[in-house]
């Protein structure tokens, strides 16, 4: 039996293939932390259809993903690496945990407010109101210590601490009261056509779109036109130079250098050299993982194989929460 310490994170199924900003800001951060914690990650489909989706392109995506999970490394025989609805005791806890959450409590939480504001009040569902107690349950199933995020939810690991908090005060000591661990300014990787705003899978476009499984052409073409300045200085300013400053993160980030030693590397030199390094050092990142994750999609009875043993791992662990939550509470 592992004594490290648990750690738990996921990720939506929300398109076909994972972009660069996931990979730099999610999962090569995962991949380390693996290393040094008993790790849970998994794919929220539970939490993806709080919005509507297309049945078939849902199942297709869930399964893109995964493959390139493990395509970049998060390894499902140390990992445990599974979908969230192939684990019931997800939607069971939730429950729980909802009758213990104020409502007020709840409608406080912004990315709520900010996503049912841009829907429009009528669109937004309860699902997508009550999102934040899903992810509550998704982490406390697993006696997680810690959680990596971004900014963006980090209010919800609070609500999840305040909501274990309270169950423990009143039912006994049931859950364990997580850490968030807040992704740095250094993994947040913006769009290359619109470099203030952060690499999402929802821009207008795909030009500024990094994708894992972009062929390496691609790639390329999209960082060779990547949107910069008239400066034509190679050095770091977020305020100021924000395409730049962005390539030079993405460099960071797949070469293991310093954004420092990047800027006395290309002092002197043009944008389209420094662009150029940019793209072949994506392009050797990425390749290899988008050929593995590739040749995972091409044999789905393993990818499925693979899929149902870890979430045969992650229930043993989460039904016997599950029970200790039911138990405590008066259910069994």
């Amino acid at each position: 039996m592992t004594t490290k310490p648990r750690l738990y994170s996921g990720m939506q199924p929300s398109s076909g293939s994972l972009h660069i900003g996931n990979y730099i800001g999610a999962i090569q951060q995962w991949r380390a932390m693996q290393e040094e914690y008993d790790a849970y990650f998994s794919i929220v489909d539970l939490h993806a259809i709080t919005v509507p989706q297309d049945p078939r392109t849902l199942r297709e995506q869930v399964r893109t993903v995964a493959a390139q999970y493990i395509a970049a490394g998060i390894d499902p025989s140390r990992s445990c690496l599974y979908v969230q609805s192939h684990v019931p005791a997800h939607a069971q806890l939730a429950w729980v945990l909802s009758t213990i959450t104020g409502f007020g409590e709840a409608g406080r939480m912004t990315q709520f407010k900010d996503k049912s504001a841009r829907q429009g009040a009528d669109a937004a569902s309860v699902g997508l109101f009550t999102y934040p107690i899903l992810m509550a349950a998704d982490i406390l199933l697993f006696d997680a210590a810690a959680v990596p995020v971004g900014d963006d939810q980090k209010q919800h690991v609070e609500l999840t601490r305040d909501l274990a908090t309270r169950f423990n005060a009143r039912y006994g000591d049931t859950f364990t009261v997580p850490t968030p661990v807040i992704q740095g300014e250094a993994a947040r990787i913006y769009d290359l056509q619109e470099p203030t705003a952060k690499m999402s899978k929802s821009a207008a476009t795909d030009k500024g779109l990094l994708s894992l499984l972009d062929e390496p052409a691609r790639l390329a073409k999209k960082i060779r036109s990547a949107v910069t300045d008239m400066e034509g200085v190679v050095r770091a300013d977020r305020a100021t130079k924000p395409g730049v400053t962005n390539l030079l993160a993405i460099l960071s980030s797949v070469s293991g250098r310093s954004v420092a030693d990047l800027e006395v590397e290309f002092d002197g030199q043009q944008y389209g050299a420094f662009k150029a390094a940019v793209a072949d050092a994506v392009v050797a990142e990425v390749e290899p993982i988008r050929d593995r994750a590739l040749a995972l999609l091409d044999d789905p009875a393993e990818l499925d194989r693979i899929l149902a043993a870890n979430a045969a791992r992650a229930s043993e662990v989460a039904e016997a929460t599950l029970d200790r939550a039911y138990r405590a509470i008066g259910l069994r």
